[in-house]
């Protein structure tokens, strides 16, 4: 981390002003009119620099330190300048001291005897008034890597770790890692200073500490405790270099006390798809058995909480950092989030690009659908360098599915025709990924890589023939066309593997090319002496194998092929002829190895698992040195396994002294009120008994506000299931409220607004907890807070006023009965954020449109037919209610009508209709199911089923059905359409005829395409239309504004881009027509 990353102003320092920039800045300074002289070749030699230097002037000595520290800046060796540098080190001007001392860093290792007779000027200069001086003379201190000077070294880091500058600290976070790379002796004390600095509220000296902790002392988790929730807190703030530090730190440090989130998500999908199958007896032995639901332990959800913001940063380390925490620590459903962040770095130079790609190639092994929705954003440019290209061809391929795999191979098709031919060879395997990953292509990408056989690119041609040979292990029996035509091509093809390839594939296939194999024998034992040595290894497999199956056409050549291998200048070569011989060629010296010469040969062989390279690269921490070289690396820590019982989280607890509070504006009146209000509440006798109760109860609401404060922090960047939390813990307290008052009922009008006012008291203190105030002033406030809550602790569930602040519906509060001054001075004062009513409501308009599922041809008499009711769903509220039309065309009646095998994308879920046991000829019969689309336009895959035969159909939602309509006020649709743009939104222009643009005409249009409820709109120009998905409830905001000229500008606001860009090309497309 460099040292001069941030600058300070010592102003009135020795008249400085504020000329006391950083370091980096004045070691580049260049005089005025001077411009970059300082680094132009022809400037001045440098012999005058030992004159400059010694001369009596400051002016001259300043000048000859910025030439040298510019020879330094272009590279040069300034190393021969050190004694007459050196001289200067004392020097009473504060910039030449500067540039004297940035010189030292650099030299001071090489000139280790010469730095040493300025150690007492350094130690003098750790007491200089100013900062900079005090942390350059560290730094240079620090810079001489001598073992005497240890215990000076020592003693400098231990009082810079005390100095009232936090640059100075942050030096001296530095130096410790110097040291201890010197003399690891020193750990033991190093790591007092750590934990020192370590409690340090700077978020300057945050970074450094903990790159030091890294360092010095990683396995002492016990020193990061007490400091967990700062460092959490203080996250936002620190320097990007330092986020990066602390981020992969609190990353182990999780995985050691916390509970893993995952093995609880996946017992609860299971018990999920269980439920509903399963028998009441079932589920009863089951919920005897079942585990506790897991609870997120709330720093590790601090944690989540305050990285997440960070995903916004403009350095790159700092996205890849919290990426890899999310991926190592979050809850599966939560991961999801960081994708887009990932993929907006790849707009970055191909540096970052390259590093973003490996760890997003290693993330789509395992969960493809995070960056399902980008796959566009990973189509190579003609500008990638192939290190890109490669990546992003790996990504594609771990993205495929059976849905987009024709838009895949189409981009595939394009990329073999590059002239890049490392990155053509590479698209051709991933071509035979795809086929063996898709069993469905499979047929087409090995027609597609037989047609790539007739390319003139021969390393095209050698690529697909070694695929194609993969390809063909897993059916050979019927492809023996394409071996026959990959024979005939041999005498084509020069690169040595792809002739081993089609000599192998002939070898071991020749049963299904019986007339071919001896006569390729023959034609590669002509030019077997100008073979390369791997080919020459197959065309001795190619033999043996011909002269067990069929040795009245072979035996000759494969007597020839033995002599002439057997003075071969390979010993390989030489030691396999000789091994082959005596196996297949019986004679009295062949032991009984030979009777199974062809069980040994002929053995059928496994087909080969095309797998992707970073397959295995999940077990190292991504964005670390050791996952981009897919080895260990020096240094790396492995990351931690989740601890099979919870660690007692109470060592984080901290015991805060609480800070006077600052009053903010709004409540600067009820400061003034307190007095009065307090001596009207308290009588002589009531008021004694209930302050004692309330002192206390007192410390420990006060212990439960600090940590609920501590692990609060930027609601707006809370996930939705964050956010489904903290509602159910606001009813909760709001109904623990509510016990509370049916108890307590002395309290008074002013009892009430002293609460109110205690509990902002306690949400100002709980945010100030990091804040820094004199114990005087503590102790002089005591007494007036204790005696301003007394009253008001003895309900404790008063206090979780505070957790009201983001409930997003109204809470029921008691109204106090107060003065009517204190009332005007408490109405800008809001408990609870009130959110916008947005209801379902019933569809405009149903269209009759149905859908074939099952043609009558096809189905042998049964004809199936879907549409879309726009009903909600009976079986589930996140499932989309599908209507099924059966009929019967046929002269027979079909039993046993059902679904079948499912085979649905990851997430998908379906509730099948009833099982109509028989269908009359002539007869149709409608049945209901639900599909939960998971908000996309994948279509549901499953088979239906009949007595004798089963069919496979699938459904295909019109991206208009997975929405539910809802009604809103145009106050309400305007303020939600304001949260989501940017990114969230869509729009184009539309140019339609004047009799399209009409109310009527455009409202028909909208709610035919789409399930949309209309919108009261002010103005007749513009439409408005709001719906909500039907999985994740998302809002879908649909404005058309219709402009001079038969022109309408189109625009839909909504989380879900995809929805949002699907739904505006569809109404697009509709509203454009005549």
């Amino acid at each position: 981390m460099a040292s001069n990353s941030v600058s300070y102003n010592d102003q009135g320092e020795r008249g400085l002003g504020s000329e006391s920039t950083e370091l980096g800045q004045e070691a580049t300074a260049v005089t005025a009119g001077g411009g970059f002289r300082l680094f132009s070749a022809d400037y001045k030699k440098n012999e005058d620099l030992h004159e400059m230097l010694e001369s009596s002037k400051d002016a001259l000595k300043l000048e000859a330190m910025k030439r040298i520290v510019g020879m330094i800046a272009k590279g040069k060796n300034a190393s021969e300048l050190f004694p007459a540098v050196v001289k200067n080190v004392a020097s009473k001007n504060i910039e030449l001291k500067k540039l004297v001392y940035v010189y030292l860093v650099r030299y001071a290792e090489e000139q280790q005897d010469l730095a040493l007779l300025s150690i007492s000027t350094f130690q003098r200069a750790l007491k200089d008034p100013n900062q900079l001086i005090r942390a350059s003379a560290l730094r240079v201190l620090s810079s001489i890597r001598v073992s005497i000077i240890v215990p000076i070294m020592m003693l400098s880091i231990k009082e810079a770790a005390s100095d009232l500058s936090p640059y100075v600290r942050k030096t001296s976070a530095h130096a410790i890692q110097k040291l201890y790379s010197l003399d690891a002796e020193q750990k033991e004390p190093l790591v007092e200073i750590i934990e020192k600095l370590l409690k340090d509220k700077s978020t300057l000296v945050a970074g450094s500490v903990v790159m030091s902790f890294e360092e010095v002392c990683p396995e002492r988790i016990d020193l990061i405790h007490k400091n967990y929730r700062k460092l959490c807190n203080l996250l936002v703030d620190v320097e990007e270099w330092g986020q990066v530090v602390i981020i992969n730190m609190l990353t182990r440090y999780a995985r050691t006390q916390f509970l893993s989130p995952w093995k609880e998500e996946e017992l609860l999908d299971e018990n999920n798809e269980k439920t509903f199958y399963d028998s009441d007896e079932d589920q009863n032995k089951s919920s005897v058995v079942a585990k506790k639901p897991y609870i997120m332990d709330p720093d590790h959800r601090l944690l989540l909480r305050n990285t997440r913001p960070l995903l916004q940063s403009r350095n790159a380390a700092v996205v890849m950092g919290v990426a890899q925490l999310y991926w190592h620590l979050a809850p599966k459903s939560e991961v999801n989030i960081v994708a887009k962040s990932l993929v907006r770095l790849l707009r970055s130079h191909r540096e970052v690009q390259y590093i973003v790609l490996q760890n997003i190639a290693t993330m789509t092994i395992q969960r493809k659908g995070m960056f399902e929705p980008y796959l566009k954003s990973f189509y190579v440019r003609s500008t990638d360098p192939t290190q890109i290209k490669i990546l992003k061809l790996e990504i594609l391929t771990n993205l495929t599915s059976e849905t987009n795999i024709s838009i895949v191979l189409r981009e595939f098709q394009t990329y073999v025709k590059s002239q890049d031919k490392q990155f053509a060879a590479a698209t051709i395997q991933a071509i035979g990924r795809c086929a063996t990953n898709i069993s469905e292509v499979t047929d087409t990408c090995l027609n597609g890589l037989v047609y790539l056989l007739s390319n003139r690119d021969e390393n095209v041609v050698a690529e697909s023939v070694v695929v194609i040979k993969k390809l063909l292990q897993t059916q050979p029996s019927q492809h023996s066309e394409i071996i026959k035509h990959m024979a005939k091509l041999l005498g084509n093809i020069t690169v040595p593997m792809a002739r081993a390839s089609i000599l192998w594939l002939i070898g071991e296939y020749c049963e299904c090319v019986p007339k071919i194999a001896p006569d390729v024998l023959r034609k590669v034992a002509k030019s077997f002496t100008n073979e390369e040595e791997i080919v020459k290894l197959q065309i001795l497999n190619l033999g043996a194998k011909l002269y067990l199956t069929n040795p009245k056409q072979t035996k000759l050549l494969m007597q020839y092929i033995l002599n002439v291998a057997k003075y071969d200048q390979n010993y390989d070569i030489r030691d396999r002829t000789r091994f082959i011989k005596q196996l297949i060629v019986p004679n009295e010296k062949s032991g009984a190895l030979s009777k199974y010469a062809k069980k040994i040969f002929l053995v059928q062989k496994p087909a080969p698992v095309l797998e992707s390279p970073f397959k295995d690269r999940d077990r190292f921490q991504l964005s670390t040195l050791s996952h981009t070289l897919n080895t260990k690396a020096s240094g790396y820590l492995e990351l931690p396994d989740w601890p099979q019982t919870a660690p007692d989280p109470s060592v984080r607890n901290v015991e805060v002294i609480q800070p006077v509070k600052e009053q903010v504006a709004p409540l600067g009146k009820l400061k003034v009120k307190k007095d009065n209000l307090r001596d009207k509440f308290y009588s002589d006798s009531e008021g004694q008994e209930e302050s004692s109760k309330g002192s206390e109860s007192s410390s420990e609401s006060d212990s439960k506000n600090e940590d609920s404060s501590s692990s609060s922090s930027e609601e707006s960047s809370d996930s939705e299931s964050e956010k489904e939390e903290k509602n159910k813990d606001s009813e909760n307290s709001d109904s623990k409220n509510n016990q509370a008052k049916t108890k307590s009922k002395k309290l008074s009008s002013a009892t009430s607004s002293d609460s109110e006012e205690s509990s902002s008291e306690d949400r100002s203190e709980s945010e100030s907890e990091s804040d820094s105030e004199p114990d005087s002033r503590v102790k002089q406030k005591k007494e007036e807070k204790t005696m301003v809550k007394a009253a008001v602790k003895q309900e404790v569930s008063l206090l979780d006023l505070v957790d009201f602040s983001e409930v997003s519906t109204p809470v029921a509060l008691p109204k106090p009965v107060m003065a009517s001054r204190l009332a005007t001075d408490l109405e800008g004062l809001s408990l609870s954020s009130t959110t916008p009513i947005i209801d379902v409501t019933t569809p405009v308009f149903v269209p009759s449109k149905s859908h074939t599922l099952l043609h009558r041809m096809s189905g042998k008499g049964l004809g199936a037919e879907y549409h879309f009711p726009r009903q909600p769903c009976i079986y589930n509220t996140k499932m989309v209610s599908v209507q099924i039309a059966l009929t019967n065309s046929s002269d027979k009646e079909i039993r046993n009508i059902r679904v079948g095998e499912r085979k649905l994308a990851s997430g998908m879920q379906m509730h099948d209709f009833y099982e109509i046991e028989c269908l009359e000829p002539g007869t149709s019969k409608t049945v209901s199911m639900g599909v939960d689309f998971c908000d996309s336009t994948q279509a549901a895959n499953f088979q239906l089923c009949t007595f004798n035969d089963h069919f496979s159909v699938s459904v295909q939602p019109p991206v208009g059905e997975l929405l539910l309509p809802v009604t809103t006020s145009e106050k309400d649709f305007k303020k939600e359409q304001g949260k989501l743009t940017g990114m969230n939104e869509n729009s184009t222009a539309i140019t339609g005829s004047p009799q399209n643009s009409s109310c009527q005409a455009i409202v028909h249009k909208v709610v035919n395409v789409a399930n949309v409820g209309v919108v009261p709109s002010g103005q007749d120009n513009i439409h408005r239309f709001a719906a909500k998905t039907v999985n994740s409830g998302a809002l879908v905001l649909i404005t058309v504004e219709v402009k001079e000229g038969s022109t309408m500008q189109l625009s839909i606001n909504t989380e879900k881009s995809v929805i949002g860009s699907v739904l505006l090309r569809e109404l697009k497309s509709v509203l454009s027509q005549e």
